[in-house]
């Protein structure tokens, strides 16, 4: 299996989400890039947002959001 750009604009999304604050949603505007608009769609038929546009975590969104953040800590460069 491979990262496809949309799997990569899936998880750009994710790592958007404030996981301090899972009543802290985010919306997708109508402006956005259509990468962005088509991937916020795809999160919630995959029922890890709670609307098309954005809205907020699901369970299931909590745990592939804290996922794809850990990777993205774990894969950018410490600078010491």
């Amino acid at each position: 299996m491979a990262y496809t750009p949309e799997l990569i604009a899936e998880l750009e999304i994710l790592a958007l989400f404030n996981l301090g604050n899972v009543q802290e949603g985010i919306k997708v505007h109508n402006n956005a890039t259509p990468k962005f608009q088509a991937a916020i769609g795809r999160l919630h038929d995959k029922g890890l947002v709670s609307l098309a546009d954005g809205g907020y975590l699901t369970n299931l969104g909590i745990e592939a959001a804290e996922h794809a953040q850990a990777l993205l800590t774990i894969l950018t460069p410490q600078h010491a």
